[in-house]
């Protein structure tokens, strides 16, 4: 059966990854970017990151960090997959030495197959709605944007909760989904309830991709 990768992004409780990890997330998304009020510090987010069992897989998200925290956040949570969000080059994401999601800012004209060849070396695309600033915006894109032939696994973001992931799923049949403000009940507070709706969202849109490939 199909099955489509969950990420849960911007976690800061313990309880939060508890219950996160409970409902079936496959990944656990760290913020490492000050002016985002997700945000944490290395030293924060291996504590939680503790927390994860075996085979759900802390990511850290950053934004033109600089070497200095780059190095911190890869010291205190080595097996840590990277997530650039800024104006990275895909010499900056390469860096590191390590395997890494490159977003992309989707909107009208952005040449994703263009990107995809530029960020080849990437282990997936993570595309959001283009928003001022950086970081994710909470905001749905529109999905049609997507070319079918993208050469990279796509996971889709951007605005998605319970009541619409289904509909992502169908639609553009990502590799992975990835959440945050729709599974909050405050700024960085998770919601367990949430989480858990979400996560069953996604499993129900598993369920209909299957029967569609059986039938």
């Amino acid at each position: 059966m199909t099955r489509t990768r969950i990420k849960i992004c911007g976690l800061t409780r313990e309880a939060d990854v508890a219950a996160a990890v409970e409902a079936g997330a496959d990944a656990i998304g760290f913020v490492f970017y000050a002016k985002s009020p997700r945000a944490l510090t290395p030293e924060r987010a291996a504590v939680l990151a503790r927390l994860l069992p075996p085979f759900v897989t802390p990511v850290g998200l950053f934004v033109n960090a600089d070497a200095a925290l780059l190095s911190a956040a890869l010291a205190a949570l080595p097996n840590m997959l990277l997530q650039f969000h800024g104006d990275e080059t895909p010499a900056d994401c390469e860096r590191a030495g390590r395997p890494y999601l490159r977003a992309a800012r989707m909107g009208t004209g952005f040449d994703l197959l263009d990107f995809a060849h530029q960020f080849s070396s990437a282990q997936g695309l993570l595309l959001d709605a283009h928003v001022e600033g950086y970081g994710g915006g909470g905001k749905v894109f529109d999905w049609s944007l997507i070319p079918r032939n993208v050469p990279s696994p796509v996971v889709l973001s951007g605005g998605l909760h319970a009541g619409n992931v289904i509909e992502g799923i169908l639609g553009v049949r990502p590799w992975a989904v990835d959440v945050s403000s729709g599974v909050e009940e405050a700024k960085g507070l998770k919601s367990a309830v949430l989480m858990r709706q979400f996560c069953e969202a996604v499993r129900e849109a598993d369920r209909r991709l299957a029967a569609t490939e059986s039938s």
